[in-house]
């Protein structure tokens, strides 16, 4: 359980990083389903947007649980 929430991070990260890059593209990454995700906090006056994949925070997140797991504790 610990090596999956260890891995949950580098997911994320790996997801933001490849997302943005096929995102900005133009590129929806097929099966990936790459999408913007637009943030809008009036109030707090924030507002920002980023490119997200659900399939490829699964893969990632199951990438770095594999490599957490083989590197022991």
């Amino acid at each position: 359980m610990i090596a999956f929430l260890k891995a949950i991070p580098f997911g994320v990260l790996l997801t933001l990083i490849v997302a943005l890059f096929m995102g900005s593209g133009g590129a929806t990454g097929g099966m990936l389903n790459i999408f913007l995700v637009d943030v809008n906090f009036p109030e707090y006056y924030l507002d920002f947007d980023f490119y997200w994949s659900w399939m490829l925070f699964l893969g990632g997140t199951f990438l770095a649980f594999v490599f957490v797991l083989m590197m022991g504790d």
